[in-house]
């Protein structure tokens, strides 16, 4: 069973997150999309909020798994006896930086590939950051988030108003 991990912040779910997840379920035996604590990212949502935003998303599909993990993502891997990461990639900008992580998590174990998946061009300019900025100047996120989960990112921007950092 080719078991591959989808990790992220997630923070909120994008249309192009939903794309990767819907394409990744096709291909792979199990998809683990999980949810990481970054300590350099001030998140909008908790940890347990965006697992459960992924959940909606992800009962459709039979061969997904919804998680979180904080450390690294290589030890996560062994944990999770899996040996593929997936990354998704909009822009060369992310290609630099996805790529620099998968030779560091290859280094540190030689047996986990990174594999990257560039986003629909539907897709390709979205990012949580802008999602969260277009929303807290009361533009229309609706084309950018799963409809299951709009309202919450709105509620939630309105709440959080004066803490909110791009």
């Amino acid at each position: 069973m080719t078991v591959a991990l989808y990790p992220g912040s997630f923070d909120p779910l994008t249309n192009g997150h939903r794309d990767i997840i819907d394409r990744i379920s096709r291909i792979f035996d199990k998809v683990i999309v999980s949810v990481l604590e970054n300590p350099r990212k001030k998140p909008l949502f908790t940890i347990e909020e965006r697992v459960e935003m992924l959940e909606q998303i992800a009962s459709k599909y039979k061969n997904v798994e919804i998680d979180s993990f904080r450390g690294l993502l290589v030890d996560y891997a062994r944990k999770k006896k899996s040996d593929i990461i997936i990354k998704g990639l909009r822009s060369t900008g992310d290609f630099e930086f996805e790529f620099q992580m998968a030779l560091i998590n290859h280094k540190l174990e030689p047996s986990v590939e990174t594999l990257f998946i560039m986003t629909n061009s539907e897709f390709s300019y979205v990012s949580s950051s802008m999602v969260k900025e277009i929303a807290y100047y009361g533009g229309d996120i609706s084309s950018l988030v799963p409809p299951e989960i709009h309202e919450k990112v709105l509620s939630k921007i309105n709440a959080n108003v004066e803490k909110l950092q791009f």
